[in-house]
């Protein structure tokens, strides 16, 4: 008789190590469709080096003081980075759950229970109601055959990574917009400085154009037209400040606080020294968060499919309960009350109206869309780093073509006035250069601002800022 339980224990047990060549959880390993190629960035105009900007930290490259004062405020108030910080709390509780996946279940139980028995039953001739009372504990134990549990693991690590990933390029992200409003801000600041400019010479314009037309070198017209001038550069102030009012709330929702007027500094006072490299393309994969929270989404669609794929298979579970039973409560922590049960259990699903089946088939799915939405994020990231090295060469081109249109411009204007003060000139010569300055002026001015976006749009590309 024992000879023949142990040949039954020997042959349930050697069940899953016959069965285990069937199936495995496998290791995830990275597609080499999702890998950087040299070149894909498009900036041969640019050296690469091992070294990328992205290593760079922010603070060594925005060196205005009351811009990395900034910096430092949102990262400590933001709104976007405390709820990123909750979010890596709450995962982190998943990640505990998921290393505890290995360790037995135990749960303890009190019971009372009271019957009323039928008189003309067995029991109920003896006594019309019976007490009883118990005490037990259950202790459950999954064997991780397949590597089910083990992928569940993994799966919760990868979700937990995910949200710290996810802090960083909220971290990035917050970075960059800090230093592109503030930048923002300071152009407002000089084209109000050059618009109040244009503001004070136009009417010094208008006075000299009363003049002439006393003198009769201008009619009416000519005073109407200068008048008119002065009221578009008028205009322009008041949009202007209204711009710089309403970057200064946008600025201090980033910071975290009410809206509030914002000190700053000079545009013409930020110098950007650090040397915009790139790195080597697979840096990317390592510095951009974005493109972290896309593979991690990859690794735990696989790590799930891996769960899936392990339903196929039997389980193998242990369970013990043992306490203490009795129908006098005085005499429950009695020897003779205790109690105990052993079970080991192989469960394999045969019809389960095809839930497996579609679990398995729904997680392959999600998988393939989580390692195309990673090839995205690289394509997506490729073109970011080629938009903003290539603005911010031409946008270096371009300060220098303007800053030649604006001294053109300003020389045209002083002479056309000269040549409009003796009588040499027409005074819509005058009206149209002085315009053409303006205008010039202030497309330099955003021409500066957009060569420093540049730098930030690099910066956030390559993933800066969160180290």
């Amino acid at each position: 008789m024992k000879s023949a339980r142990l040949k039954k224990y020997i042959i349930i047990a050697s069940m899953p190590v016959l069965l285990v060549s069937c199936f495995s959880a496998k290791d995830y390993v990275q597609s080499d469709q999702v890998q950087i190629e040299e070149g894909t960035f498009r900036t041969d105009q640019l050296s690469q080096d091992s070294l990328s900007v992205a290593e760079v930290s922010w603070r060594a490259l925005f060196t205005d003081p009351v811009l990395t004062q900034y910096i430092e405020q949102g990262l400590a108030n933001n709104i976007d980075i405390r709820v990123a910080l909750q979010q890596i709390v709450a995962a982190e509780a998943y990640l505990k759950q998921g290393k505890a996946g290995y360790l037995p279940t135990l749960s303890a139980n009190a019971t009372y229970t009271h019957q009323e028995l039928s008189k003309n039953s067995s029991l109920g001739a003896l006594s019309n109601s019976q007490d009883l009372y118990g005490l037990s504990g259950n202790l459950a134990w999954e064997i991780d055959i397949w590597g089910k549990i083990r992928s569940n693991k993994r799966a919760f690590q990868a979700s937990y990574l995910q949200t710290v990933a996810a802090h960083h390029a909220v971290k990035t992200r917050l970075i960059a917009n800090i230093a592109s409003v503030y930048y923002q801000l300071l152009t407002v600041d000089e084209q109000i400085e050059v618009t109040k400019e244009t503001i004070v010479t136009r009417k010094q314009s208008l006075e000299t154009t009363k003049a002439l037309k006393e003198a009769g070198n201008v009619t009416q017209v000519g005073v109407k037209q200068t008048e008119a001038q002065l009221y578009t550069a008028e205009a322009i102030l008041v949009d202007l400040n209204n711009q710089a009012y309403l970057l200064e709330n946008t600025l201090s929702v980033l910071l975290g606080e009410a809206p509030t007027a914002k000190e700053r500094t000079l545009l013409e006072d930020q110098n950007i020294s650090t040397e915009l490299v790139i790195g080597v393309p697979a840096q990317l994969l390592h510095n951009r968060p974005d493109v972290m929270v896309a593979e991690l989404e990859l690794r735990k669609a696989f790590e799930l499919s891996n769960v899936a794929r392990s339903s196929f298979y039997p389980s193998l579970t242990l369970s013990a309960t043992g306490g203490f039973q009795s129908l006098d409560l005085d005499q429950l922590f009695n020897a003779n009350s205790l109690f105990a049960n052993l079970v080991g259990g192989l469960a394999q699903p045969v019809l389960n109206g095809r839930k497996i089946r579609t679990q398995y088939e729904v997680s392959k799915a999600q998988q393939e869309m989580a390692s195309l939405n990673f090839k995205q994020s690289i394509l997506i990231a490729s073109r970011e780093v080629s938009d903003a090295m290539y603005s911010f060469g031409t946008a270096t081109e371009k300060i220098a073509i303007k800053q030649k249109e604006y001294d053109a411009y300003a020389l045209a204007t002083e002479y056309s006035q000269e040549l409009l003060n003796n009588g040499l000139a027409n005074y819509l010569e005058v009206l149209r250069a002085q315009e053409n300055t303006l205008n010039s002026s202030l497309d330099l001015v955003n021409t500066r601002n957009r060569q420093l976006q540049s730098v930030v749009d690099l910066y956030e590309a390559l993933g800066g800022g969160w180290k």
